[in-house]
């Protein structure tokens, strides 16, 4: 195992992981940065947000994977009926908001020029989207079975259990949505997509180190060589499961 931990850390510069709440996607981070050896890079987007604005690590709290939350709310408020005072109150929530974006997309970037860091959340899975040097990884689970994880990690009961995963999910999806305009279940931002219904935590893990170290592999190869034609023939003879395609096309 220490070979092959050793080949994915060769070219590859960062892993981001998006996350439903109560699938393990935080654990899974955690132990994948220990098993490589890579700086985590979680809650330190926001101390470190904090440290860039001078501001509190629990202000910036209120803006970490929060897009138009309460702001948005304070503003049509005021706009509705106080207009001539929301003018003010508008320039600064929405100065903060836009500080701390600015701060979080330059926390991310800098943790990739750094290299080596393993990435939760915070929409680097689109703010890295262009790097192939980035595995990016989304770790998912059924309902019931991450209401059963926060039940027993967090010390709810089911009801409080659920509700908080639906509030964090409805965020983080909304977050993704306003700030960069993508579907957080887009499985075309993911190199991998992971299911912890069945597999434990370590095998997860273990599947993505492979994963890391094959795409490792593959970034000295041309982009036009990359996909799933490559090395691949046309089928000895058409599938059977289509019609011909002169067939097809007569069809109205």
């Amino acid at each position: 195992m220490a070979d092959t931990e050793g080949k994915a850390r060769q070219g590859m510069r960062a892993i981001s992981v998006s996350r439903e709440y109560g699938s393990g996607g935080g654990e899974v981070a955690t132990r994948l940065a220990g098993r490589l050896g890579w700086k985590l890079i979680n809650h330190e987007v926001v101390v470190e947000v904090a440290r860039t604005l001078g501001v509190t690590e629990e202000e910036a709290e209120v803006y970490d994977e929060h897009a138009d939350n309460l702001v948005s709310k304070v503003l049509y408020s005021l706009t509705v009926l106080q207009p001539a005072m929301s003018t003010a109150m508008s320039a600064s929530l929405t100065t903060d908001s836009r500080a701390y974006d600015q701060a979080r997309r330059r926390v991310v970037q800098d943790a990739y020029n750094t290299g080596q860091v393993v990435i939760v959340g915070r929409g680097s899975q689109v703010l890295l989207a262009d790097k192939r040097d980035v595995l990016h990884v989304r770790i998912v689970a059924p309902l019931e079975k991450r209401i059963a994880y926060v039940m027993q990690r967090e010390g709810l009961d089911h009801a409080a259990a659920q509700a908080r995963i639906q509030i964090k999910d409805r965020d983080r999806a909304h977050f993704l949505s306003v700030e960069h305009h993508q579907q957080v279940n887009d499985p075309q931002l993911y190199d991998v997509v992971v299911n912890t219904s069945v597999l434990e935590l370590d095998s997860v893990v273990d599947l993505l180190l492979l994963a890391l170290e094959r795409k490792g592999a593959r970034l000295s190869v041309p982009a036009e060589a990359l996909g799933p034609a490559t090395g691949m023939g046309r089928y000895p003879e058409p599938p059977g499961s289509f019609p011909p395609a002169q067939e097809a096309g007569s069809k109205g």
